[in-house]
C-alpha cells in the first residue's frame, strides 16, 4: 500500500501522529529550529532518553543521514524519531545523505508500528539547504521508500516552504 503524502502549513510540535521526526543535531541535546521546538514542547522525557541514546548507543553523536527514535514526552505523539540532516554544501552533492534521513525515518517508523508520521523539511532552517531542492529530494525519497506507514505528513512552518512542496507534489 502506498502512504497518502499530505502538506500542513503549521508548527510540528502541536500535530499529533504516531511518530513526529525531529530535524535534529547530531548531538541529540537539542537546539534551535525545528529541534528545539520538539525539546521544549515534548518536555525533559526527550532529553532524558536522548541522553541515554547518547551513553549507550551514539557517544559521538547520531551520524548525518541517520535516524532513532525516542519517547515524545508531552507531545501528540508515541514517538520522536530524531534525524540528522546534512549542512548543505556548494562544492559537495550531499543530497544521498538528506534522502537518508527521510528513508531512515521511515526505517524506524516501520520498526515502531508507527503509521502516522509528521516530517519538517530537514536541513533547510540553518543547514541552508535550499527551499526547492529539499522539497525534490524529500517528495521523490517518500514516494520510492517501501514502508508501512499509512500517512506521511509534511508540516511547514511558512508559506514559502509549503508552496515549494506543493510545487513538487505535481
Amino acid at each position: 500500500m502506498t502512504p497518502t503524502i499530505t502538506l500542513v502549513q503549521g508548527d510540528i510540535t502541536e500535530q499529533s501522529a504516531d511518530a513526529v521526526v525531529n530535524a535534529a543535531n547530531s548531538s541529540l541535546l537539542g537546539g534551535g529550529g525545528v529541534d528545539g521546538a520538539i525539546h521544549r514542547r515534548g518536555g525533559p522525557a526527550i532529553l532524558e532518553d536522548c541522553r541515554r541514546l547518547r551513553a549507550a548507543r551514539y557517544g559521538k553523536g547520531l551520524p548525518t543521514g541517520q535516524a532513532v527514535a525516542t519517547t515524545a514526552g508531552e507531545l501528540d505523539a508515541r514517538w520522536v524519531i530524531h534525524t540528522v540532516g546534512p549542512v548543505h554544501s556548494r562544492e559537495e552533492d550531499r543530497s544521498e545523505l538528506l534522502a537518508s534521513c527521510y528513508r531512515e525515518s521511515l526505517r524506524v517508523a516501520d520498526d515502531l508500528g508507527a503509521r502516522t508520521v509528521a516530517f519538517p523539511a530537514v536541513s533547510t532552517g540553518v543547514y541552508g539547504w535550499p527551499m526547492d531542492d529539499a522539497a525534490r529530494i524529500a517528495i521523490e525519497t517518500v514516494r520510492t521508500t517501501r514502508t508501512s506507514v499509512e500517512e506521511i505528513r509534511f508540516v511547514l512552518f511558512d508559506r514559502r516552504a509549503y508552496e515549494a512542496f506543493a510545487r513538487q507534489m505535481g
